[in-house]
């Protein structure tokens, strides 16, 4: 049905509160006026093109309103006078196609509405119109200017008409009207209330904004947390406090489930929340929540995208600002006010790139501080977090070019270690804290549980070094690893390359076992000469090592984790030949251990036998490495090996 101010409700309702009536009337004779030149021009695109949305023609004209009723507080608070109720009021009529919004602000006199209105060269928008023009990096000067907010109005409206009584003692009120085309005019009028009142008679084509729930609407979009008062037909719209303006010690717990759910859209509660105010570098009111639930494949997606809404000075400005945080803290909800930041004229396209940059470093590093801190808090439920959320964490680490950004992320990372019991995790400072004095490296070794990480023989290998090792099981934890490279000056560093980067280094180790348990020297050296002939190019080298006590052998590669992550991804090597090449392996055996034995004798006495039991050996340990992903076609020659083990039986 229709709306119109005498529209009555049930009785039972709160009483509708309205001061927009119809008591204006013009005293005397209009001048005339032509916008000036810039002004057109302006005006041309705006009608055009300017905004994305056409609905931000209220949030342009509220956001005035509110300006024009600060500026009204401040005179009053600095001169000491009475305060009338400071409002904002808007009235949709669907009879007669119009949009009505009032303030009972500071108000505009003569002069002030032909230069507001009528010119806009004093707010340096020229350079703006050139850069606007030749689609530079324009700089949004004219906004929250009683100026191009307003303007807007004529991307809806084919005629606007101001009514306006400023608060200057003794000043008269005018009427000032135009339909946007190149001229305006302004008259004396009586019957004004102090403040300013617009009429947008709207265009054919935009009678949805005369509607009272279309104009509800984008009010509770953008509006929803103005400082004053905004009724639309005569009912209060905006009573959501803007909390991230709050004293943090002043807001309940209730109040962030409450104002949680509201911005995430949500049902469950936030499992953290950082509300965070500074005023250097930069102005931030901010408020982020960590929800409570677990996220979701969708989450997770990369395609989602920021679920932070910005505001400045409490208008919204994006609901999902994408630069305000970098894109591993999608999981965040919540909201950032800056006032330093410039909105160019549609509020809508961020522009200083430099300053979101700004802002999104020293979010970034407040998030990672907070978090930080948390996890000492409350150890439990920070690796519950991490368990939920490190997928996130590691895309962090993989994602970022800079150095000290990827080690203050690294903070975050948490582990299994070889110095705790299974189940305990610990971080890189903490392991950082437990290395013997004169020691450099981190060390790590990727493996998909921790059985197969303590039976690995790369893991055995390591313990004559008798160093600590984290042990990374998730699937991104070795890219992660080799994205983050050092952490605190000290490297990382796998234990597989260790062993290698050992060799050349030529270090010395005991043997496990003694001289009468090993093959001599001789019987190793014509074993690897048959070796190398069997193996071909399956393998760049074969050397005997010290380093395994119950593993027959072991293969090495320098970059074992880049080896294992280029297999995977470029899906190239098909053939064990064609991996070789890529990899250039090295076979280490363990001179000492029974199958090694047992081959050398089998390689005079059943060459046929020998040869099943390397191809065996060979292809156990590329699956000790990760370098075979397709066990398959071993299944005929296990079967072979079984049926002869049966022979006897």
């Amino acid at each position: 049905r229709a709306h119109s101010t005498q529209t009555a409700e049930s009785s039972e309702e709160e009483p509708l509160h309205t001061i927009i009536s119809d008591t204006e009337n013009v005293k005397g004779s209009f001048s005339k006026h032509e916008f000036q030149a810039e002004t057109k021009k302006l005006l041309d695109i705006v009608a055009r093109s300017l905004y994305s949305e056409k609905e931000v023609f209220i949030r342009e004209l509220i956001s005035n309103g509110s300006d024009a009723l600060e500026k009204l507080r401040h005179r009053l608070v600095s001169a000491g006078g009475e305060t009338l109720p400071m409002e904002i009021h808007l009235q949709t009529d669907t009879a007669k196609g119009t949009f009505t919004i009032q303030d009972t602000g500071i108000g505009m006199g003569r002069e002030e509405l032909v230069s507001n209105l009528g010119t806009i060269a004093r707010s340096g928008s020229k350079a703006f119109l050139e850069a606007l023009q030749s689609q530079a990096d324009a700089s949004g000067k004219i906004i929250g200017q009683f100026g191009v907010g307003f303007y807007s109005s004529f991307m809806v409206a084919d005629k606007v008409e101001v009514f306006s009584q400023s608060a200057e003692p003794d000043s008269p009120a005018y009427k000032w009207s135009s339909d946007g085309s190149g001229l305006f005019e302004v008259a004396e009028a009586s019957g004004v209330r102090q403040g300013t009142k617009i009429v947008l008679h709207l265009k054919d084509d935009c009678k949805e904004f005369a509607s009272e729930d279309r104009v509800k609407d984008v009010v509770t979009k953008y509006s929803n947390f103005v400082s004053f008062p905004i009724f639309l037909n005569g009912r209060r719209l905006n009573t959501l406090q803007a909390l991230w303006t709050m004293d943090p010690r002043e807001i309940s717990d209730w109040q962030h489930e409450e104002f949680y759910r509201y911005v995430a859209q949500a049902h469950d509660k936030p499992r953290y929340t950082l509300h965070y105010r500074t005023d250097a570098p930069l102005n931030i009111r901010s408020i982020f929540y960590v929800p409570e639930q677990k996220p979701s494949m969708f989450d997770v997606s990369r395609e989602l995208g920021s679920s932070v809404a910005l505001y400045s000075r409490k208008v919204l400005i994006q609901t999902k600002a994408a630069d305000i945080l970098p894109k591993w803290l999608r999981f965040l909800r919540g909201v950032v006010d800056s006032e330093d930041i410039p909105l160019n004229l549609s509020r809508e396209l961020l522009q200083e790139s430099a300053l979101i940059r700004k802002l999104s470093e020293v979010l970034q590093k407040r998030v990672i501080k907070f978090l930080v801190d948390q996890s000492k808090k409350e150890p439990e439920k920070y690796a519950k977090f991490f368990e939920d959320y490190g997928l996130f964490v590691r895309e962090g680490i993989v994602t970022t070019a800079e150095q000290d950004v990827r080690e203050d992320i690294g903070r975050l990372l948490r582990f299994e270690s070889s110095a705790l019991p299974a189940g305990q995790q610990t971080s890189l400072q903490e392991y950082a804290s437990r290395m013997k004095a004169g020691t450099r490296h981190i060390y790590y070794l990727c493996a998909p549980s921790r059985h197969l990480a303590e039976h690995s023989p790369y893991f055995e290998a390591m313990r004559q070094k008798d160093m600590e090792v984290l042990f990374c099981f998730e699937q991104f934890d070795e890219l992660t690893m080799l994205h983050l490279r050092e952490f605190d000056k000290k490297k990382l560093i796998s234990v597989e390359t260790d062993i290698v980067v050992d060799h050349y280094k030529e270090e010395k180790y005991e043997d496990s076992k003694p001289a009468s348990e090993r093959l001599s020297e001789q019987q190793s050296e014509e074993l690897m000469a048959w070796m190398r002939n069997v193996l071909g190019q399956r393998v760049t080298n074969i050397k005997v090592t010290p380093r395994l006590d119950t593993h027959p052998a072991m293969i090495t590669v320098l970059e074992m984790g880049a080896a294992r992550h280029f297999l995977r991804t470029q899906q190239l090597a098909r053939s064990s030949e064609e991996r070789a090449q890529i990899l250039q392996p090295t076979l280490e055996i363990n001179a000492g251990h029974d199958l090694i034995k047992k081959l050398n004798e089998l390689r005079d006495s059943n060459a046929d036998l020998a040869q099943l039991l390397l191809e065996q050996i060979y292809d156990n340990a590329m699956i000790a490495a990760g370098l075979n992903d397709d066990p398959r076609p071993m299944i005929g020659r296990l079967n072979d090996l079984l049926t002869r083990a049966l022979e006897k039986h």
